[in-house]
């Protein structure tokens, strides 16, 4: 998850690696599925690296997803598909964003995932969620990698 607009130069570059990084491992990227920011980048590091990517529209139009998305999934139904963002997903990888991302983080916590924020800091009001295990922060991608691995160990017994 994360911005249509890059809120650091190189969130662009971390996007597309963290989009690379779920595809090399097997997983399937899904995302808000538009043909900018975080988005757009990270579908592209997937499919680039032969990922599967899925995004979920808040448009009732398919033809509005970014070409780097492989199975749109228009649902019409503006940012309240942010639902189905966080309920599709195992884990939720934030990326600086804006009111939109902060909103999928809260879903996130609400519907009890686990949320790993990337060279993002957004306040103090994630703290309790940080001392129950809930909420990660992460500045890199290797550290990324090894921390999901790890969380998805958990999730699924394995």
């Amino acid at each position: 998850m994360g911005g249509t607009q890059f809120v650091h130069p190189q969130d662009e570059q971390f996007a597309y690696q963290i989009g690379a990084m779920i595809a090399q491992e097997g997983w399937v990227l899904l995302n808000g599925g538009r043909d900018a920011g975080v988005m757009k980048a990270s579908a592209k590091g997937a499919k680039d690296n032969g990922g599967i990517t899925v995004g979920i529209l808040p448009v009732d139009n398919p033809d509005w997803a970014s070409q780097y998305i492989d199975i749109p999934i228009a649902t019409g139904m503006g940012m309240a598909r942010n639902v189905i963002n966080i309920l599709s997903s195992d884990l939720i990888i934030a990326l600086p964003g804006s009111a939109g991302t902060i909103s999928e983080i809260a879903l996130a916590l609400k519907y009890g995932k686990e949320v790993i924020l990337f060279r993002f800091e957004v306040g103090g009001w994630l703290k309790p969620f940080q001392k129950e295990g809930k909420v990660y922060y992460i500045n890199e991608v290797a550290e990324l990698k090894t921390l999901v691995k790890e969380r998805l160990a958990i999730i699924y017994n394995y």
